[in-house]
């Protein structure tokens, strides 16, 4: 990274077998485990966050004519497992925006479609990390006694 606001990072904290509080930089927190409660599973995570970066965009986007009534989002995928190893494929997102009756509505509809493939194409960096697919480098911490 070439530039310290352009780092993003979260922290994890194991508070039981196979579950970890996440921590960002803004104090929020969420947890994250197997899926044995309603903690949310690392696949779900990345899904919400595929689906919430695109959101983002066309709510910023689209809000600038008019605001939304409604604004939902559904992201499918299935979970694989074949000569590269188990990921997710078949990711498949769902948009349902509703804008009110009039001009502003009007405008809101007709630039989300050029709003949607600019946030997949350029904006988002949650989905274009996933769809160039970036390396990972993993790093061990020195033991400590």
């Amino acid at each position: 990274m070439s530039d310290a606001e352009d780092n993003r990072f979260v922290t994890l904290e194991r508070v039981g077998k196979g579950k970890f509080e996440v921590t960002n930089v803004r104090g929020g927190k969420i947890t994250t485990g197997m899926g044995q409660d309603a903690d949310f599973q690392p696949g779900e995570l990345l899904l919400a966050a595929i689906a919430s970066c695109t959101g983002v965009d066309l709510d910023l986007i689209t809000s600038r004519r008019a605001e939304l009534n409604s604004f939902n989002i559904r992201i499918d995928a299935v979970k694989m497992s074949d000569e590269h190893g188990s990921h997710l494929g078949d990711i498949h997102v769902t948009y349902d925006a509703v804008y009110p009756a009039g001009t502003d509505g009007d405008a809101a509809r007709e630039v989300l479609p050029q709003a949607l493939k600019r946030s997949r194409e350029r904006l988002c960096t949650v989905g274009r990390t996933v769809e160039i697919g970036t390396p990972i480098t993993d790093e061990l911490a020195a033991p400590q006694d």
